[in-house]
This record gives structure tokens, sequence and C-alpha cells, in this order.
């Protein structure tokens, strides 16, 4: 009897196949065929801060080259609001099909998930780290007419008119780097949020905040142009691209060493072979000679490495990150 089945079944599968019909496809080989097509129309891209900003800038300019690689238009979606946060959780609601991805930075994801217990999202859970495009150091940029000529005289001047003392911040990740700077100088400052890190550094050109401490593709034009000084970097290394600038370290305040990083993400469920093909696209993007000449002009430090090795990172990120709140007591910044 078994045989007769297994009979059966043959001849029942080769009238199928002289009828020019196909057998139902197992969802795995769906999915390889998938990858082998896709991308087959434009990719979104969302942002998750105003136009302008840096981890805009790193979108449009990986981007360019990226969608040469992946034979299809990448389309920019800015998203601000509420340090990205929102923008972040509206992807992962998205179909995980490979066509709505996100530019995710430190404040967004590592630090987010470090400093908000209610976060809706996780950034190596809810996401698929793709490639990391660069980390940076920030840069404290004053007005050029300001008396401040280093982070001294900035405290100093902060102490003196406490009234006027604040600062502009758009994302967690800048709010953590001023604070440190509060925390280990005493200095006076409320925190005045803008929607990029662009109009972060603008509001200080205008004179409506003290200082910024911002990254560096919106600062580094404006830096240039006149419109901001420079008078520190943060970490224990000064840039290459701003060599006169004292570290934070030189400036006396070696605890302010926030570096931040932006990267590419996936929703989650996104096809395995689909993940593969993305984050060989954006890692050779980044590391093409005229991408990576112009992210480091921007004072950053390119990266493009493994999907593997972002996201290792990112968890031991997000773990130095619970340790700098919970020591600053930082945790009253950020709530739910």
């Amino acid at each position: 009897m078994r045989a007769n089945i297994i009979r059966r079944f043959m001849l029942g599968a080769a009238a199928v196949a002289a009828l020019g019909l196909a057998l139902p496809t197992p969802p795995a080989q769906a999915q390889a065929k998938d990858a082998t097509d896709y991308p087959t129309r434009p990719i979104r891209v969302v942002v998750p801060f105003a136009a302008g900003g840096g981890n805009d800038i790193f979108a449009r300019l990986v981007g360019q080259r990226a969608q040469e690689i992946l034979g299809q238009p990448l389309v920019i979606e800015n998203r601000p609001g509420a340090g990205g946060r929102p923008a972040a959780e509206w992807v992962t609601n998205q179909e995980h099909d490979g066509y709505t991805l996100f530019v995710g930075a430190s404040g967004v994801m590592s630090i987010a998930a470090a400093a908000y217990p209610k976060l809706a999202y996780h950034p190596t859970k809810s996401f698929v780290p793709l490639s990391m495009i660069a980390d940076f150091p920030l840069i404290v940029v004053v007005a050029p007419n300001s008396p401040a000529k280093n982070v001294k005289e900035l405290v100093d001047l902060a102490k003196k008119h406490p009234e006027k003392a604040n600062y502009a911040s758009t994302s967690p990740a800048f709010i953590i780097a001023s604070e440190l700077l509060k925390l280990e100088s005493g200095m006076p400052g409320t925190m005045i949020p803008y929607k990029s890190s662009s109009q972060m550094v603008l509001s200080v050109a205008a004179g409506e905040t003290m200082l910024a401490i911002s990254d560096g593709p919106p600062a580094i034009p404006q830096i240039q142009a006149g419109k901001v000084r420079a008078i520190a970097v943060t970490g224990d290394e000064r840039s290459a691209q701003l060599p006169d600038v004292p570290s934070m370290k030189e400036a006396g305040f070696p605890g302010v060493n926030t570096r931040l990083w932006s990267g590419f993400f996936a929703p989650a469920k996104t096809p395995p072979a689909v993940v593969a093909k993305l984050a060989d696209a954006f890692s050779r993007a980044i590391k093409d000679p005229k991408v990576n000449k112009r992210l480091q002009e921007m004072a950053v430090n390119p990266g493009g490495g493994s999907s593997d090795e972002f996201r290792a990172m990112i968890d031991k990120d997000i773990q130095g990150y619970e340790k700098v709140i919970s020591a600053a007591k930082l945790q009253k910044y950020f709530q739910n």
C-alpha cells in the first residue's frame, strides 16, 4: 500500500510539471528568491532628526553610493521629534521586508536603551544592525563673540551669569555630554531642545544658547565659516580636522569623554539574505574612497565593519551608558 501511495504522488507531481504548473514554494526558498531579486523598488530610509543634522548628512552621503550598488533609489524620510524615539518605534511597526530602513544614532539607540526603562524598542532585538557609518567625538562650540576662549572661561561665564546659562540639545547623547560637563565643572545650565544638531549649532551662532556640544557634520562648516567657535572636543585626543582645538582632557575635564556613532539598521525580522545584501552594500559604500574621504573631512572616523561587529559594539555601549547615567544621576532627564 505504501508503494502505491508513493507512486500516486510521483505521478501527480509529474502531471503538475507537464501542465507547466509549480508546486508551492516552501517559505525558506521563497525568501531566498526574494533576496535574489531584492530590491525591486525604492527603499525608504528613515532619519529620526530634521534635515541638515549629522545623521541626515551621513544618510544622504552614504545613501547616494549605496543606491548605485543596490540599483534602486534610497529615499530619505526625516521624522524628527522626541530625540528620535517615535521614529524608531514607527520603523519597527513597518513591514520587515527590507524596504524601510533606519539611520540610528547613539542617542536614539544605545543611550535610549540605557536611559528609558519603558522604551518600546531595543537596538539589537527590535533591529538588525547593518553597518556603522562612523564614530566620532563631539565639539564644544560657542558664539564667535563669546568672551569664553576655553572651557574654563566658559564655566566661569556660566557661573557668573546663571540666568543666561543654557545649552542646546537634540537627543539624549548631547544631554549626557553637556550634563557630564556640568557635573565635572559645577557650572549651571538649562537644556534647550532642538530638532536637529544643525539647529543646535545655529542657535549658538544666533546667541539663543550659550553653548552646544555637537557632532562634526553640522558644526565643522559653521566653524570654518566663523559662525561659531570651537573650544574643545570630547575625549582624550584632539581631532585631526581641528588640530588647534584642545581635547577635554587637555582642558581639565577628562570625564567629558562622550564618543558617539551612527549607523544603518533594518527591522528585526527582515529576511537574513536581504540583511546580508544590505549590510554588504552599506559597508562597500562607506569604504568607497570618495565617501570615506568626505566622512573624514567631517571630523569622524568612518566605519563600514560587519553587522556582527556593529551589534557587539552596541550591546557593550548600552552597558557603558547604564553606568554613566547611574553614576552621574542623570535619570531625571530621561522620563518616558
